[in-house]
């Protein structure tokens, strides 16, 4: 699969150059008004994952699009719409399972990998207008990260001068509230432990060892840090990333490793999804 495989490298190789100069390009929604609200279907409404939530974030950013809504040609046409002559397209990626048989015709599942061409609603004419979606909550937008937190029932303890999640005692040590710049900040360090937290074998059970090696470290911090980029993305947390003091640790598993990015969005995506499952029912009723 060429193609594909040339999407991995253009992509890495944009993480790696943003990397170098210092940032991280999962942060680039919360640099303007409203950026960080989660890229979805135009038609659909389905919201995208992994990679493909920072494929569109950045490309929102580069653009200028003032939605995070996307879709391919064949949906606009199907609604009536048209794109713009001259539109340029940005390629995102899906992953489906298929079932084959092996020579021992014991059955396996593989990953199939396809790219799609979207467009922004705003490189579209004629688009019917969507519903207005639903806003998380009416209460101060920390609250609903707040019931997230509370809803997981993590042991939490609050105290020290640093945050950390430890795998033995499968618990969450955080600072004071007061002791970080901004209450979102401290929002946005809880919910990456709790991505952490997620990975516990008596939960999603994330063992990245055998597929990263030694640098199964750095790659679960960079599963955290997508995966609290993500959550504060969905809570409307505009809290700072932690993602500073690993940028050096990041850049030589990219450099090494052309996919290992997409295996951490899918895994953040996964985190992300579970941690959310514990307050959906508070979310929708917010």
């Amino acid at each position: 699969m060429p193609q594909v495989a040339e999407l991995y490298r253009k992509v890495t190789q944009q993480i790696i150059t943003d990397l170098e100069q210092g940032v991280a390009p999962w942060t680039k929604p919360w640099k303007t008004s409203g950026g960080g609200i989660m890229p979805h279907n135009a038609i659909t409404q389905r919201g995208y994952n992994g990679i493909n939530v920072a494929i569109l974030w950045a490309e929102r950013q580069d653009k200028g699009y003032a939605t995070p809504a996307w879709l391919t040609y064949q949906q606009a046409q199907q609604a009536g719409a048209q794109v713009r002559k001259g539109e340029k397209s940005t390629q995102v990626i899906f992953m489906r399972k298929l079932a084959v048989k092996g020579e021992d015709d014991v059955e396996k599942q593989i990953a199939m990998a396809r790219i799609f061409n979207v467009f922004n609603a705003d490189q579209v004419d004629g688009l019917p207008q969507p519903a207005p979606r639903v806003p998380l909550s009416e209460q101060p937008r920390d609250s609903a990260a707040l019931r997230l937190i509370q809803a997981t029932q993590a042991h939490i303890t609050h105290g020290g001068d640093r945050a950390y999640y430890s795998t033995t005692l499968d618990h969450i040590g955080l600072p004071e509230p007061m002791q970080f710049k901004t209450y979102e900040d401290y929002l946005a360090t809880a919910l990456h432990e709790l991505v952490h937290w997620s990975g516990h074998p008596a939960r999603l059970n994330r063992d990245l060892k055998q597929r990263f090696n030694t640098k199964a470290y750095a790659a679960e911090e960079l599963v955290a840090e997508l995966g609290a980029a993500f959550l504060c993305a969905h809570l409307d947390v505009k809290g700072q990333l932690r993602h500073a003091e690993y940028i050096g640790n990041w850049l030589q598993l990219l450099k090494d490793d052309d996919r290992a990015v997409f295996t951490a969005a899918s895994k953040a995506s996964r985190a992300a999804d579970y941690l959310r499952s514990f307050s959906q029912g508070t979310e929708e009723a917010a």
